[in-house]
């Protein structure tokens, strides 16, 4: 499995200069918690930063920020990191880890593909182990079903013998 199979692709951009609450407006309208914050690099538009509406809540309120007023740019984080979507589970971890972040861009060939988050990952090796615990139990079961099949050992009493 690699991380273009399980990274969400819905992804909602929004420009650096749009309000805060337009870019509230705009994760409630698209049921998004993630907002990648573009600005334009003279070639076009391009990932300058990620929001999340914790940071809108959590950074913006208790700031005190006015929401019609202030910009999505001062709240987003500059912290970007990427993996390419033919990642691993494995290496997509360990740049969540090296960089620090909850999140990472995927990329197909320098463009934005998705983004996958730590709960993406989470739920992914999740369903990972729940397959591996059916292939365990199957295996049990087909042995149990097998030695039926043969009939059951007699039982022979085994005596115990304790020393004085």
């Amino acid at each position: 499995m690699n991380i273009g199979e399980i990274c969400t692709r819905d992804v909602v951009f929004t420009d650096r200069g749009a309000s805060l609450q337009q870019a509230a407006k705009m994760m409630r309208d698209r049921h998004v918690g993630t907002l990648l914050v573009t600005g334009d690099s003279g070639d076009g538009p391009e990932v300058v930063g990620i929001v999340t509406d914790r940071d809108v809540v959590v950074d913006a309120v208790a700031r005190g920020l006015d929401v019609t007023q202030a910009e999505i740019g001062q709240l987003a984080s500059d912290e970007l990191a990427a993996v390419p979507m033919e990642a691993s589970i494995d290496e997509a971890i360990s740049a969540m880890k090296e960089r620090r972040v909850r999140r990472l861009l995927v990329e197909d060939d320098g463009a934005v593909y998705g983004v996958v988050s730590l709960d993406d990952l989470l739920d992914a090796l999740t369903h990972e182990m729940s397959e591996l615990s059916r292939a365990a139990r199957g295996g049990i079961e087909r042995e149990a079903a097998e030695r039926t099949s043969f009939g059951e050992a007699p039982q022979v009493p085994i005596r115990v013998h304790i020393a004085d």
